[in-house]
């Protein structure tokens, strides 16, 4: 292992807030190997690459010989994370976090390393409390302290319903704090209020209180809003190899700097420098940044493939070698068949498309909402930038 203060400058690197970097010195001279928790709520069933902002300095403590604590929040997400909302968010039943949990564990440990990950789910202790130990444990906290939190705040003041089971979300995650002993706990800037709750639950149950640390949002492919697959706007790690690269080829060039800083080791300020005397043309600095990280993600024989794929469709305007049959129906809505075809999640996001000119029939732009499908077999449906479909009739 390297020495602490060695080890504090890497950890540091990226990340937005660290209460306290004295705290985490002290704990890095330690010797021992800490315990770092990452809390994830499955509440839909993919991770994306905000998540991996996060599971990415995790895994730099394991490379550094520390033990990562990932807790699926399989009960926590019945009660919905109210950080950032401006509603309610709606509660999952058991089985839907139960299936989400599933393809969570798969796509952490595509950045994690198994072996030195101790995988929980927080229903093992939180589903065991009765409503007297709830009531002990909310007495820890007051009211005038949660309503201190951000969107807290700013619904109560503008009259927005906050449901009493939000206000039991930061205490619950806190418990998982004091069930597993975290020494660190990671997250976005998003849930710092929730990481601090947990530091004063561990002072409450007689542990030392765990060291927060937030690393920064980033925001989708839309280049606004936070990356979320709410807003549509995310790149998945369950994505396929050509999705991920295409997506990140279709983010705005302001945002290429800070995904290459957060989410690969390519020299940023290397490429900022070359970027900006004219030796490095920002289309091949992005095209780099989109092949590194569909590289992590997969391999590099599939990154290679991805940008092959990419480099036919968008600078040669080619039709891709791997287009996939579908049998085409006829005498239904466009919108429809997309939807029922997976080329769009619903029939509101396929008219969507259609009128924004994001679909077309052999290069012919549809723009009716209402077109009703006539196909003849061997026509090439295109849908957005990336999804092609070479229609067959059976």
């Amino acid at each position: 292992m390297l020495k602490p203060e060695e080890q504090l400058e890497i950890l540091k690197k990226n990340t937005e807030e660290i209460i306290s970097p004295k705290e985490l010195l002290e704990r890095l001279k330690s010797d021992k190997a800490l315990r770092v928790k990452l809390g994830v709520d499955p509440s839909r069933p993919d991770l994306h690459l905000g998540h991996a902002v996060v599971l990415r300095k995790l895994r730099a403590f394991q490379d550094l010989g520390h033990k990562v604590v990932l807790i699926i929040g399989d009960f926590t997400a019945r009660i919905g994370d109210p950080s950032g909302r401006s509603k309610t968010r709606p509660m999952l039943s058991a089985k839907e976090a139960k299936e989400n949990a599933v393809t969570y564990q798969e796509q952490a440990f595509k950045i994690l390393d198994r072996s030195k990950t101790e995988l929980r789910f927080n229903s093992e202790w939180l589903e065991p409390l009765n409503f007297e130990d709830v009531i002990r444990l909310t007495a820890k906290y007051t009211v005038a302290r949660i309503l201190e939190r951000d969107d807290f705040e700013k619904r109560y003041h503008s009259g927005e319903p906050i449901s009493i089971a939000e206000f039991l979300y930061p205490i619950a995650q806190a418990y998982d704090s004091v069930a597993v002993q975290a020494d660190v706990e990671m997250g976005g800037t998003d849930q710092k209020f929730n990481l601090l709750v947990g530091r004063k639950y561990q002072e409450e149950f007689g542990q030392k209180p765990q060291i927060v640390m937030t690393m920064p949002l980033i925001e989708g492919t839309d280049g606004n809003l936070k990356m979320s697959k709410s807003y549509n706007n995310y790149v998945g790690l369950n994505d396929i190899p050509q999705d991920v690269y295409g997506k990140i080829m279709s983010i705005p060039d302001s945002l290429m700097f800070k995904y290459a800083k957060l989410l690969t080791d390519l020299d940023v300020k290397v490429a900022q420098k070359k970027i900006n005397s004219g030796e490095l043309h920002p289309m091949s600095f992005k095209k780099n940044l989109a092949f590194e990280i569909t590289k992590w993600i997969y391999d590099e024989k599939s990154a290679q493939k991805a940008e092959d794929r990419f480099v036919r469709t968008f600078s040669r305007h080619e039709i891709p070698n791997d287009v996939e049959e579908i049998v085409g129906i006829n005498g239904v809505k466009l919108s429809q068949f997309l939807k029922q075809i997976g080329a769009a999640s619903s029939s509101s996001e396929a008219k969507r498309l259609i009128v924004q000119g994001g679909v077309k029939i052999n290069n012919t732009m549809i723009k009716d909402p209402f077109h009703v499908t006539s196909f003849k077999g061997e026509e090439i449906l295109r849908v957005g930038k990336l999804k092609f479909y070479k229609i067959k009739i059976s």
